[in-house]
């Protein structure tokens, strides 16, 4: 990037951006005035809450405060409250319940400013390109606006146009905050645990990610991609003959907002039915392909009527507005899944080894004394109260114990919380009586137990036996959780199960099985009665035929050898269930 232009700024860059501001002190100086003067006020009455004694009570009314005064400072300021809003190392509970309350919706930019930015853009007159163009946005938002258009080929799109001018905004904002963040963070009320120069600079290159329309173009294809098989979600075409790094043109979506309830009722759709389909496909994204919409809120989810020519689909749930992604690695992902696990076993030392694996600790932190609060926290979880877990309930207590121990949320895990409490605040809008856990533990389960790859299945196997002995109680939850999908099919789970059971790697759980079937030197004939009275409806004679046939086609020789020892036990079993 030349001293004199940002045009060839594509990611952001905080050595070139200070570089190019560091030539241009007086716009430097009269934003940084524009601000200090801003926060002036905020700043001020904190202090006078503290000498008053009424810190506590003027909380709620500082909050606020601070979320008009973010509103008011722009784009960037906007931006910045929507990722605070996820990090509870960094803003206590009352400012956090504030900001979540932030809209990036400002009043919208001229049109002929628009039009001429498109045809800027994309180097065509509006009317080579485009048969209509509304003459208002249909939507204004911090970074861009859209309007309905329509193509001469007759197909009906949303144009997407960014704001004019908005890389200078952006970028002195962010080259101010970061020179700030040295200071800043002894005035804030802020968890001083890091450099917060970095968490500016996590939030300068999500931001950038943001405004390139190229990269949301790419990040809608691949979400598309990934729900190729799932005919409940919608993804939206992109048209790349009419998309630059400033336009993005993209398939119009027809549909109901997610918050409009009544509206789903009267298309014929099932309020629940849809909640089911947006949390199971958040799980999805999260847990199967890593790679996540991190910004689901009610204007970038529309349901959508069934169509005609897909009667099995119940409902179809649209996602639009790509710009906020990321991609989880198999390892986190794993990690992830391994942190869920040890929850449900209540391992907490090994909770807390997940933390540093994921990044909430660093690698030196001494979590002896961590465990015991992460028990305090958590232990009540899984317990009586599971029915009513939820995760605003999780984030809330973390954001008390951020601030006694040295706990810090990755970029990555900031986002994800911001779509998982989104989500969750959707559905409960729509629902108010809404479990996320009636969804996401058959998800969960169903996952475990299909075991499609081998990590799964050694996950499975850490959630079903403890200290070497076999967890019946957990096997039989898992069943009646999983069940409780309607999607869930026994018998294929069943069959990948005997198939593993019959390979080299199920070695070590054939073992453990026998063990378990005779341990405490009595056979376990009560606990396999009450699991096959749990299953016997799903594995009828001539389904279990047809299974087995399929497992039997890659069981070898060598499988059979292995597993002919287990047949006196099993046969002695047998009679005694007879």
């Amino acid at each position: 990037m030349t001293r004199h232009s940002l045009d060839s700024l594509r990611s952001y860059d905080p050595e070139a951006i200070a570089r190019y501001y560091s030539a241009r002190p007086w716009r430097v100086l009269w934003r940084a005035l524009t601000i200090i003067w801003g926060f002036a006020g905020f700043l001020l009455g904190l202090q006078w809450d503290r000498f008053m004694g009424k810190t506590a009570s003027h909380k709620a009314m500082r909050a606020v405060q601070l979320r008009q005064l973010l509103t008011r400072l722009g784009p960037t300021f906007i931006k910045v409250g929507q990722a605070l809003s996820t990090r509870p190392d960094l803003i206590h509970k009352d400012f956090l319940e504030e900001l979540v309350k932030l809209q990036d919706q400002l009043p919208p930019f001229p049109t002929d400013q628009a039009m001429a930015l498109v045809e800027a853009e994309l180097n065509q007159p509006i009317a080579e390109m485009f048969s209509s163009v509304s003459a208002t946005p249909v939507a204004a938002a911090s970074l861009g606006q859209v309007y309905r258009a329509q193509l001469h080929t007759g197909e009906s799109v949303a144009l997407k146009v960014q704001r004019p001018n908005l890389l200078p905004v952006l970028t002195l904002d962010l080259f101010l905050m970061r020179w700030a963040a040295g200071w800043l963070s002894a005035v804030l009320p802020l968890n001083l645990g890091h450099d917060l120069r970095l968490i500016v600079d996590e939030f300068g290159t999500k931001l950038f990610e943001e405004i390139d329309y190229l990269n949301e173009g790419r990040n809608a294809e691949k979400f598309a991609e990934n729900f190729r098989d799932h005919p409940e979600i919608k993804v939206p075409r992109i048209y790349w003959r009419y998309t630059s790094s400033r336009v993005l043109t993209l398939e119009w979506i027809d549909g109901i907002k997610m918050t409009g309830t009544e509206e789903i009722r009267a298309a014929g759709l099932e309020v629940n039915e849809i909640i089911r389909i947006g949390v199971t496909s958040g799980l999805q994204q999260l847990l199967e392909f890593g790679f996540f919409h991190a910004d689901p809120h009610p204007g970038n989810l529309f349901v959508m009527s069934v169509d005609d020519q897909e009667p099995e689909v119940f409902g179809r749930l649209a996602y639009i507005d790509f710009g906020m992604m990321d991609q989880l690695d198999e390892q986190t992902k794993e990690t992830l899944v391994d942190a869920l696990v040890h929850l449900i076993n209540q391992e907490y030392q090994e909770l807390a080894m997940d933390f540093v694996k994921l990044g909430f600790l660093a690698p030196e932190t001494d979590i002896r004394p961590i465990v015991p609060a992460l028990e305090a926290v958590l232990g009540d979880i899984m317990g009586e109260s599971v029915r009513d877990f939820n995760f605003k309930t999780i984030t809330d207590r973390f954001s008390e114990l951020m601030f006694d121990y040295p706990f810090r949320v990755p970029a990555k895990f900031a986002l994800i919380i911001r779509s998982l409490v989104t989500q969750e605040g959707l559905a409960l809008s729509m629902n108010p009586n809404f479990k996320i856990v009636e969804v996401a533990y058959p998800y969960v389960a169903r996952r475990l137990l299909q075991g499609e790859s081998p990590q799964l299945r050694r996950r499975l196997l850490e959630v079903l036996f403890r200290d070497g002995r076999f967890q019946w109680q957990r096997l039989e939850n898992l069943l009646r959780i999983a069940r409780t999908d309607q999607s869930f099919d026994l018998l294929p789970t069943a069959q990948l199960g005997f198939q593993y059971l019959l390979s080299e790697e199920g070695r070590y759980l054939r073992r453990q099985l026998l063990l378990a079937l005779t341990e405490d030197d009595r056979l376990h004939t009560e606990e396999v009665q009450r699991l096959w009275g749990l299953i016997k409806e799903d594995l009828r004679p001539e389904r279990l035929l047809s299974s087995a046939l399929g497992a039997l086609a890659e069981f070898s020789l060598e499988g059979a050898a292995a597993f002919l020892p287990t047949m006196a036990p099993l046969s002695a079993l047998q009679n005694a269930l007879r």
